[in-house]
């Protein structure tokens, strides 16, 4: 991953004291700006309903945009102690940037969300209690059968849920949905992990490595809803092309030890965030 980052506000809170569980929360954006306030409206419900229960980091990365999303990043989150703005000088894809806040963040519980709150924010409540202590990754799920799809069209779950099913039967990581950004990380676990693919086939590719490192990925359902603002900024066509790959590398490297990733030898251990 490119460490082309600027951070163009840091204002962190040291965390409250007492009880609650502290937490970094990613944002990625990539062209977002007709949307940041209904981010900025979702993520307030989302801080009443966590009410004690969790103190959190906000870091909003800046994928390269070339509208005005920067600008109404600042705008909306700047004067907030717990929001930190990073931006890319270039647009280098959403599991770069996931990467880029996992390693800003300061706390050892990293969530990540779509900035169009196509996953209402309110859903980390749930997927949070997934991350027991020999849990690396929750990753929220439409297609589990506790889950849902309300509004998309069709065509448009047509590439994940193909995706999904081929990567089910590739990998030994028995999930119903490989590509969802609406995540739980371990920080300590995920960071040191490098992912080729810095788009949207990254996200599946990260479950592979966590398969290859000996890191346990499990899911939770969810509920997927279509977006409000702006625009989906997937190219059908070339990430399609990216996935199989992918999928190739990853059958490829059982016979061909070459293209096998690099082992990160020792899962390391959860760190208490102050």
């Amino acid at each position: 991953m490119s460490n082309t980052t600027t951070v163009v506000s840091s204002k962190t809170s040291r965390g409250a004291a007492g009880h609650t569980t502290p937490i970094s929360v990613v944002v990625p954006c990539f062209n977002e700006a007709e949307g940041i306030r209904h981010l900025a409206e979702s993520l307030e419900r989302f801080d009443e309903d966590m009410g004690s229960r969790y103190d959190v980091q906000y870091i909003f990365v800046d994928d390269g945009s070339t509208d005005e999303t920067h600008d109404r990043l600042v705008e909306a989150f700047s004067d907030d102690v717990r929001s930190t703005v990073v931006s890319h000088s270039r647009n280098l894809g959403v599991s770069a940037a996931i990467m880029t806040g996992l390693r800003y963040a300061q706390r050892d519980i990293v969530c990540s969300i779509d900035s169009d709150c196509t996953y209402d924010p309110r859903q980390l409540l749930e997927l949070i209690p997934h991350l027991a202590d020999d849990v690396d990754i929750v990753t929220a799920s439409p297609y589990h059968p506790a889950g849902s799809v309300l509004g998309v069209p069709g065509w448009r779950l047509v590439l994940s849920r193909v995706a999904s099913i081929i990567y089910r039967t590739t990998l030994a990581t028995d999930l119903f949905c490989y590509t969802s950004c609406f995540r739980v990380y371990r920080r300590a676990s995920i960071a040191p992990l490098k992912v080729s693919n810095s788009g949207f086939v990254g996200i599946a590719e990260l479950i592979w490595r966590c398969e290859i490192n000996g890191r346990k990925v499990v899911e939770a359902p969810a509920v997927l809803r279509t977006r409000k603002f702006g625009v989906s900024k997937m190219n059908v066509v070339r990430t399609t092309a990216t996935h199989l790959k992918l999928l190739s590398r990853i059958v490829l490297s059982r016979f061909v030890p070459s293209m096998r990733p690099t082992t990160i030898a020792n899962r390391t251990k959860p760190a208490l965030a102050e």
